[in-house]
């Protein structure tokens, strides 16, 4: 996901993003650990899309606390 997209999103939409990409993790971490994935690296991008949400979520935060 790009950061040019997920900065368009409002703060309730970032926030429903980060609930969906992390039951998404779960899901591909357990499927990982039971029989194996097609694509590995697909946790790895998961994790960085929500790191990314995460700082944008953070960045607007401390924004609006200034």
């Amino acid at each position: 996901m790009k950061n040019n997209k997920l900065k368009e999103m409002s703060s309730p939409e970032l926030e429903k993003e980060l609930s969906e990409l992390k039951s998404e993790l779960f899901k591909l971490r357990f499927s990982l650990a039971t029989n194996g994935l097609d694509n590995p690296l697909k946790v790895k991008e998961v994790r960085k899309d929500i790191a990314r949400v995460k700082t944008i979520l953070r960045e607007r935060e401390l924004k609006n606390n200034q």
